[in-house]
C-alpha cells in the first residue's frame, strides 16, 4: 500500500513528519501540493479520508485566505473552490495510508496510520 504525504519542505512540522516516515523505513511518495496543486476529485476523497471537512484543513490565518473577503462560515464548495486555487491554505502535512489519513499536527499524529 503506498503511503503518500502531502508536503511543503518549507514547513517544519511537514518535515518533521516526513522525517519520523523515513526513520520508519515506511516508503511515502511526496507530493508537494504547492508545485503540483491537487484537484476537486483528490479533495473530495482526501476529506473522505479524514472523515472532516474543508474548514478543518484549511489556514485560516494566511493571507490568502482574508484576501478572499470569506468567512469561515462561507459554503463548503465555496471553500473548497479557494482552496483548489490557493493551494498554501492546505493544512499541512497530511499523510495517506490504507485509505485513511492523518493531519501532521503534531507531526507524531500521522504515525496513528500505522498502528
Amino acid at each position: 500500500m503506498t503511503t503518500r504525504i502531502f508536503h511543503n519542505p518549507r514547513c517544519s512540522k511537514s518535515r518533521q513528519a516526513l522525517s519520523l516516515l523515513n526513520s520508519r523505513q515506511i516508503p511515502v511518495e511526496v507530493i508537494e501540493y504547492l508545485k503540483n496543486p491537487i484537484e476537486r476529485p483528490e479533495l473530495e476523497q482526501l476529506l473522505g479520508q479524514l472523515g472532516c471537512s474543508v474548514r478543518d484543513i484549511l489556514r485560516f490565518n494566511e493571507p490568502e485566505f482574508g484576501a478572499s473577503g470569506l468567512s469561515k462560515d462561507a459554503p463548503e464548495d465555496t471553500l473548497k473552490d479557494l482552496l483548489l486555487a490557493h493551494p498554501k491554505l492546505l493544512q499541512r502535512p497530511i499523510v495517506v495510508h490504507n485509505n485513511a489519513a492523518r493531519i501532521g499536527r503534531p507531526p507524531e499524529l500521522v504515525l496513528e496510520l500505522f498502528a
